[in-house]
């Protein structure tokens, strides 16, 4: 094979306890997550990095004056709320960069079968001619059967 991006793997040992630890993952955070209707995320006031400070300054200057707040209004729920968001994202960063990595070697171990296909396809084709493999190399051979291509079309229909 001419291209080799991915070349370690796992054993069924080892994709079993990644398994065990996703679902330890989703154990854990379970009582945490919520999942917002389409419209609910529509509707949802989102905090961006200018608003973080917002919350944080508005947090202190609220805590201080607390006396001036309504009585239903739940200073330590905010504070919580902040604190969990925190906690959260620091989880989420770490956790796009596994992804990143996860979507890297998907593609990586995708292309590097998708080439090895391909290379065994053309040998196959190239040098199987008579050896009993025709009907198998007709069976690969259907994968690139899409018809003519719109090029071809739109040349013999210009002609």
């Amino acid at each position: 094979m001419t291209q080799n991006f991915a070349s370690r793997h796992l054993d069924d040992a080892q994709w079993a306890a990644v398994d065990q630890a996703i679902d330890g993952l989703n154990t854990a955070l379970e009582p945490l997550l919520v999942a917002l209707a389409s419209e609910q995320q529509r509707r949802a006031v989102k905090m961006g990095d200018g608003s973080e400070a917002f919350c944080r300054q508005a947090l202190d200057v609220i805590s201080e004056n607390i006396a001036l707040m309504p009585r239903n209004f739940d200073v330590d729920e905010m504070r919580r709320d902040l604190a969990s968001h925190d906690a959260l994202h620091a989880r989420a960063v770490r956790l796009t960069r596994l992804m990143e990595k996860v979507h890297d070697t998907d593609t990586a171990l995708g292309s590097d079968a998708m080439v090895a296909a391909l290379e065994g396809y053309a040998f196959l084709k190239a040098a199987g001619k008579g050896e009993g493999v025709d009907a198998l190399r007709k069976l690969l051979g259907k994968r690139f059967d899409n018809g003519p291509r719109k090029v071809e079309v739109a040349a013999a229909a210009g002609a």
